[in-house]
């Protein structure tokens, strides 16, 4: 018995035994594949542009609000119930167009009454250059004294209150005074409104917006401007400084209007849109935003010299979109020249003297 129980221990020993020896050998193998591993050197890769002076085209950036550039508020005056509409929300109208109209029954009567007061006077205004012993009222008449007969026979008030009848008349149909588009329309008949509608005229917009007083030096009147909704950053619309407000607001800013033609229609009254203003800067060296860095509180570029990378410190002397205009650190001392070649991708992790390759294109 005491011999079976120590055969099993010897063989319970000879397995661990082999067991270590198989982890030692596997773990002696993986470290050995790592240390091959960080031995292989990596090749960094980057893309690259060559300084050259350019113009660069600067820009500002603004919020603005679109305007229409005429708009009217429609609503009936004499106080009548709408009758009938004939547009809706939207719809396109031409000048002098019929948009609605209210119950004319009072106005008319008023017309009809002006019309018989008038008949009356020219009666009264015969019988008295009658009795002046006038042929009635005839063209030999004088002319002071038809004057006085029509003032007498109530003749000129006559035509005075069938005109203002007339014109009573009129305001019982509402039409649009000049072509635009309906917006607000109150689409309710058979009520007394205050205001029915309004009229844009949307073809041409302007945009108001503000500038710091130390940027009023770049603008000028038919200076370009570009305008983007907020909606669609992808639509464009070019137009041109029309107003510049010659006062400076408590905050310092300066009030700029510019007009943009609106052809399709899609640009509303209203509309909140960003506005870019281009200045053009001659003799700049111009690189993309990707190809400088900020260290240390500094903006940095990598310019490329003998298949390594070199740190060297700039300044930014313009920006817009997507392009810096840059130019040798003042503080650092340092200085670009037309013909250097400036890492623009895989800068992020480069340092000073770090091995790069440029890629094939």
């Amino acid at each position: 018995m005491k011999m079976k129980i120590k055969n099993v221990i010897w063989a319970a020993l000879i397995v661990v035994s082999a067991l270590n020896s198989s982890c030692r050998q596997k773990t002696n193998a993986e470290e050995e594949k790592m240390v091959n591993a960080e031995s292989i050197p990596t090749d960094v890769y980057v893309d690259t542009i060559k300084l050259h002076r350019q113009t660069f085209h600067r820009q500002l950036i603004c919020n603005g609000k679109l305007r229409a550039i005429e708009k009217c508020e429609l609503a009936f005056t004499d106080g009548g119930i709408v009758k009938g509409v004939y547009v809706h929300n939207g719809c396109r109208v031409a000048k002098g167009q019929l948009i609605a109209k209210t119950d004319g029954g009072d106005a008319a009567l008023e017309v009809e009454k002006a019309t018989k007061q008038l008949e009356k006077a020219k009666v009264d205004l015969a019988d008295r250059l009658i009795g002046l012993g006038y042929d009635g009222i005839s063209a030999n008449v004088p002319a002071d004294v038809m004057h006085r007969a029509k003032v007498a026979s109530g003749y000129y008030l006559a035509q005075y209150q069938l005109q203002s009848a007339r014109n009573s008349m009129d305001k019982c149909a509402l039409v649009a005074p000049f072509a635009g588009r309906i917006a607000d329309l109150e689409n309710k008949r058979n009520q007394r409104l205050d205001k029915l509608c309004t009229v844009i005229n949307d073809t041409q917009l302007d945009v108001e917006f503000s500038v710091l007083e130390a940027e009023i030096k770049n603008i000028h009147k038919g200076q370009k401007v570009i305008v983007s909704p907020f909606v669609d950053e992808t639509a464009q619309y070019a137009g041109t400084v029309t107003n510049i407000n010659p006062t400076v607001s408590e905050k310092g800013l300066i009030k700029i209007t510019a007009r943009i033609p609106n052809p399709s229609g899609k640009m509303l009254d209203g509309m909140n849109v960003k506005v870019i203003i281009e200045n053009d800067v001659a003799q700049s060296f111009v690189v993309p935003k990707d190809a400088v860095v900020e260290r240390d509180g500094y903006h940095v570029v990598f310019l490329y010299k003998d298949g390594e990378a070199v740190w060297t410190y700039v300044d930014i002397a313009y920006s817009n979109i997507g392009s810096y205009a840059i130019k040798g650190c003042e503080r650092k001392e340092t200085e670009l020249h037309a013909g250097d070649v400036v890492i623009t991708s895989g800068n992020l992790n480069l340092a000073d003297g770090t091995k790069v390759k440029i890629k094939k294109r």
